[in-house]
């Protein structure tokens, strides 16, 4: 079952940083924006709506017993309010969430989960990262809650109370993660038993990620599901995508990262998009900002060659 992309796109920008060890994230969705995204996506034929930056819920009084846990309470308000605006947009058309850090699809990825559920239909989610973010708040070492939504999604037990209680998990067998090359012991052990798609980059180099990912959309395809992309920018390779706090060397390159987005174009089966950890602080003038716009561009139609050409002034010499 394929789908065709809605005309309509639904931009919310979720400014949070409580997630993350370093300030800045809560800059990304205005860096998107000066980025020309909004006018990237009506230059293609789509409608857009910009529900601007959503504010979180009241936080509540919430400690954990891990000690290292930061910000638990700000985190758990976002996650309360991204999860409502997604299944909210997603009832209009394609909701693109504007991160903020990785603690942004705890709440849009539940929020999907909810909408699919509601259509009666799977969800499967793409998780284009160098982190699988599949801590616990029991696991976690760092107490950075960036490192828990996909644990959080899929039902992994030890979030509740403190956390929204999960309605519609997703099931482990319905994600595939691409470019995974970070990754904690105890989070190595929770993946070993899930069921999961993995792909680290040794498999990207061997198999080259138009292989592995024709196998996944097949899956979603042949499920009726409904698709949701999670894109963090340390996915790339920090020699092109230097602004995120969390570099990863050996990242995906400008070709495959555009490859990957033509290939879910072609397929019609995304039905919505996280763009997160973009640091606007780390970058160097806008540069990653651009190329995650150009990638969201591809993703929705765009092809390398029909790029629109870049004038140059001459200059008197």
């Amino acid at each position: 079952m394929l789908m065709t992309h809605p005309t309509r796109c639904i931009v919310v920008g979720a400014p949070v940083q409580d997630g993350a060890g370093r300030l800045g994230c809560d800059m990304g969705p205005s860096a998107f924006r000066t980025a020309g995204l909004q006018q990237a996506l009506q230059g293609l034929g789509f409608q857009v709506e910009d529900w601007g930056n959503l504010v979180p819920r009241p936080a509540l009084d919430l400690s954990h017993p891990n000690p290292v846990i930061k910000n638990l309470p700000a985190i758990a308000a976002w996650t309360m309010a991204i999860e409502d605006a997604a299944f909210r947009a997603s009832a209009h058309g394609m909701p693109i969430f504007l991160g903020g850090d990785h603690a942004v699809s705890a709440g849009s990825i539940t929020g999907m989960s909810r909408r699919a559920a509601a259509e009666g239909r799977p969800l499967f989610v793409l998780w284009l990262d160098s982190h699988p973010d599949f801590h616990t708040l029991d696991s976690t070492t760092s107490g950075h809650l960036h490192g828990v939504p996909m644990a959080y999604a899929t039902g992994r037990p030890g979030f509740t109370p403190y956390f929204p209680e999960v309605v519609h998990p997703v099931d482990p067998r319905h994600v595939c993660m691409m470019g995974i090359r970070s990754v904690d012991p105890a989070e190595r052990a929770a993946l070993r038993e899930t069921g999961m798609t993995i792909h680290d980059m040794r498999a990207i180099d061997e198999h080259g990620v138009a292989t592995l990912l024709d196998q996944f959309l097949r899956r979603v395809a042949e499920a009726g599901g409904r698709l949701h992309v999670s894109l963090d920018v340390d996915f790339l390779d920090p020699e092109i995508a230097p602004g995120v706090g969390t570099t990863v060397p050996g990242g995906a390159t400008f070709r495959e990262a555009h490859l990957i987005m033509e290939m879910l174009c072609d397929s019609g089966l995304v039905g919505s998009l996280d763009l997160v950890e973009l640091n606007p602080f780390l970058d160097e003038r806008g540069r990653t900002a651009l190329l995650l716009v150009d990638l969201v561009a591809s993703l929705m139609g765009r092809r390398v060659l029909d790029r629109p050409t870049q004038s140059f002034q001459t200059i008197p010499g």
